[in-house]
C-alpha cells in the first residue's frame, strides 16, 4: 500500500526506541517496531475509484458524518449554503481530496484553537479554507486539525485544477472536514453515516447549476 512521503519524518522518530534498546534485546525491539508501522499506517494512500459524473460531491475525507443540513450560522463562510462535516478518526486515512473538479478560487489559513474535532465549538480550531468553482458553481471546503491533529497539509495553489477526487493534502492524527454546496444541491448522506473520500457521494448538484 502507497504511503504518504510526509510520514517518514514521523515513523524515524517512532523507531528511534526500537533501535535505542536491539541491542540489549531483539524481542523488545521487534515488538517496539510496532509503533513506527502504526504511524506508518496512519498515512496511508490507498487508491479510489472515483465516479465519473460531474454533477457529484464527493466525500474529500474517510470518516463519520457528524452534520449533514442546513449550514450551522456560527460556522459558515460567507453567503447561504448547505453543511456537511465529516469527523476522522486517528484509525481512518487520513488523505484529503477534492470532492469535485474545479478550479481553485482561494486558499486560507486561518489560525486558531485545538478543540477536540467533534466537539461543536471546533470551527473555532485552525484550518485551511479551499473555494473551488466547478464551472461556475462554487463549493468551499475546509481542513480542521483536532486535539492531536496540530497540522494541517494543503497542497493545492490557487489557479489549480483540479479533477474530481484528487488528492489535495492530509491532515494528522485525528481531525474534520467541512464541505459547504449550494442550498439547491440535493445532499445524499446523513448524520452517522461512514463516508470513503473520493467514492462516497455527500450531494448531487442541481443540474442548471452544473450546466450553468
Amino acid at each position: 500500500m502507497k504511503i504518504d512521503a510526509a510520514a517518514w519524518p514521523f515513523v524515524a522518530a517512532a523507531a528511534i526506541p526500537a533501535v535505542a534498546v536491539a541491542w540489549w534485546s531483539g524481542p523488545v525491539a521487534l515488538a517496539l517496531l510496532v509503533v513506527p508501522l502504526a504511524v506508518a499506517l496512519f498515512f496511508r494512500d490507498p487508491a479510489r475509484r472515483v465516479p465519473a459524473d460531474p454533477s457529484l460531491v464527493l466525500s474529500p475525507a474517510d470518516g463519520v458524518v457528524m452534520h449533514a443540513g442546513p449550514a450551522r450560522p456560527d460556522e459558515t463562510p460567507a453567503g447561504t449554503w448547505q453543511q456537511v462535516t465529516i469527523f476522522l478518526s486517528v484509525l481512518d486515512v487520513h488523505i484529503n481530496r477534492t470532492p469535485l473538479s474545479g478550479r481553485v478560487l482561494s486558499v486560507a489559513y486561518v489560525p486558531g484553537s485545538f478543540r477536540a474535532a467533534f466537539r461543536a465549538d471546533a470551527h473555532r480550531n485552525e484550518h485551511s479554507e479551499i473555494w473551488l468553482d466547478h464551472d461556475g458553481v462554487v463549493i468551499v471546503v475546509r481542513q480542521v486539525v483536532g486535539l492531536l491533529a496540530r497540522r494541517v497539509v494543503c497542497r493545492v495553489a490557487v489557479g489549480q485544477a483540479l479533477a474530481a477526487g484528487e488528492r489535495i493534502g492530509l491532515m494528522k492524527f485525528g481531525s474534520r472536514m467541512d464541505v459547504f454546496v449550494p442550498v439547491t444541491a440535493a445532499l445524499a448522506v446523513a448524520r452517522g453515516d461512514r463516508v470513503r473520500g473520493g467514492e462516497t457521494v455527500l450531494a448531487r448538484l442541481a443540474t442548471e447549476s452544473v450546466n450553468g
